[in-house]
């Protein structure tokens, strides 16, 4: 259920926040699909998952535990609506490069994915879905 909506909160981060109307092609005449904006999906997320400051940032920026950019306080603002469309307004390429962050979180940086979870996931639905499917399962 959350398994899109957390990955595309965390890769955010890098500043995929505005939003725009696009086309959609099931209904092209009458209505526009709305993703959001797009001008960040070439960013290096490897750079920023490399360095300690940035990730650090951007985390306790999230967590609600630092300074924002304007792009952290602009990203603060769309999580909700996010978290409750399932990541609806998510392109292809925003879905692989959030799955990317959050995956490097759990992996890495638990303690860091454990303080966003709490705001963004408190049920843990994303992190005990991805467990499971690295074949590491939960235990409760």
């Amino acid at each position: 259920m959350f398994n899109r909506v957390i990955i595309f909160s965390l890769f955010l981060l890098t500043g995929l926040i505005q939003a725009h109307p696009t086309p959609n092609p099931a209904a092209e005449a009458t209505t526009a699909r709305e993703t959001y904006d797009t001008k960040f999906d070439n960013i290096d997320i490897d750079e920023i998952l490399g360095s300690e400051r940035l990730l650090k940032n951007y985390v306790n920026c999230l967590a609600r535990e630092g300074p924002c950019t304007t792009d952290g306080k602009m990203l603060q603002e769309i999580l909700p609506d996010a978290v409750s469309t399932d990541c609806m307004k998510c392109t292809e390429k925003q879905k692989t490069g959030s799955e990317k962050v959050t995956h490097y979180l759990i992996d890495n940086k638990p303690q860091d994915w454990e303080r966003l979870e709490k705001l963004y996931d408190p049920q843990g639905s994303y992190r005990k879905a991805y467990l499971e499917e690295k074949g590491e399962g939960t235990k409760e």
